[in-house]
């Protein structure tokens, strides 16, 4: 009886110090452990695991991803050239520590936000603080905060984050407003917070989303002086998936069909 009214004491002093995987395991691991050190060190490292568990969780839940997408789901083979010869270098991470930006271009489909997510998601594994957001959500929320006090707040948290996943480069124009206010935005982490960037255009296209030639060649020049640029020109993934789908091979296959040479 004393033994069992410890043990739920053991569980409430555990509830209240939020020491809830020692609550859930002690009993078990009493039974097991060698010794009162080797019992004392296994119950810490689990409650030390479990809480690094739960900040790489709510680094990934803060960093806003759209779905959680990993290093290790990519199908490196049916990646672009380009990516496939950067990623053993970007996958290390460095490019974080040295404050340099990665910039994808290339059509859509190809693995761009995927490489970028499962960059993404590595960094809060490792520690770091990370955003991911559109360019079109971006230049809105912006926007939104368009007035002095409220802009300044946030480009300060936006500056704070230790990388910045803007994808979607390309797909939307904006207008003069949207454009000075991405403009200075991204400016501010310039060689110093590192940017990852998906596009679909290439650099010299850049201006059918600012719409100022002199501002295009600004950022472009910001935002690639020290940076990677990895090519990411290929067949789209999903195209090639659909084609499985409905037996067909290649890209190459789908053309003879059509010419009907098959």
């Amino acid at each position: 009886m004393k033994a069992e009214k410890k043990s739920d004491r053991i569980k409430q002093l555990c509830g209240k110090l939020r020491l809830r995987t020692i609550a859930e395991n002690f009993e078990e691991l009493e039974e097991t452990a060698g010794n009162y050190e080797d019992f004392l060190y296994q119950l810490l490292a689990l409650e030390s695991d479990a809480a690094n568990n739960r900040l790489v969780e709510s680094r990934i839940r803060s960093a806003r991803f759209p779905s959680r997408k990993y290093l290790d789901d990519l199908i490196v083979e049916k990646l672009p050239t380009g990516i496939q010869r950067a990623l053993p270098e970007i996958s290390t991470l460095k490019f974080i520590e040295q404050g340099r930006n990665l910039i994808f271009i290339g059509n859509p489909g190809t693995g761009k936000t995927h490489t970028a997510i499962g960059l993404g998601i590595k960094a809060c594994e490792m520690g770091y603080r990370v955003l991911f957001t559109s360019v079109p959500l971006l230049v809105t929320m912006l926007k939104e905060h368009n007035n002095k006090s409220q802009l300044q707040a946030f480009q300060r948290r936006f500056v704070r984050y230790d990388l910045v996943i803007a994808d979607e480069l390309g797909y939307i124009s904006f207008d003069h407003e949207g454009s000075d206010l991405l403009f200075t935005c991204l400016s501010l982490r310039s060689s110093e917070k590192s940017i990852i960037v998906t596009s679909n255009l290439t650099f010299e296209r850049w201006n059918e989303v600012f719409g100022d030639a002199a501002q295009t060649g600004a950022m472009v020049d910001r935002l690639t002086y020290g940076a990677k640029l990895i090519n990411a020109e290929g067949t789209s993934f999903r195209l090639l998936q659909t084609l499985a789908e409905n037996g067909i091979e290649s890209l190459e296959q789908l053309k003879a069909n059509q010419n009907g040479v098959a």
